[in-house]
């Protein structure tokens, strides 16, 4: 049985409170994050190709 994000958090208040603990520590530089790929909203269809096709590495971000 794989485990999901409900059985970790069971109440919304409970999964705000820890999304915004996450977000305190990324902001303050204490985790680094990797972004390798930035596509275009409007690019959203190659961005799941290139998914699809292997040819993306660590994060991949949308930008509006």
């Amino acid at each position: 049985m794989r485990p999901t994000l409900f059985s970790y958090i069971a109440k919304r208040s409970d999964l705000d409170t820890m999304a915004a603990e996450l977000f305190e520590v990324v902001a303050s530089g204490k985790v680094k994050t990797n972004v390798r790929q930035r596509y275009a909203l409007s690019d959203a269809a190659k961005a799941h190709e290139d998914l699809e096709a292997r040819k993306t590495t660590g994060s991949t971000i949308f930008l509006p």
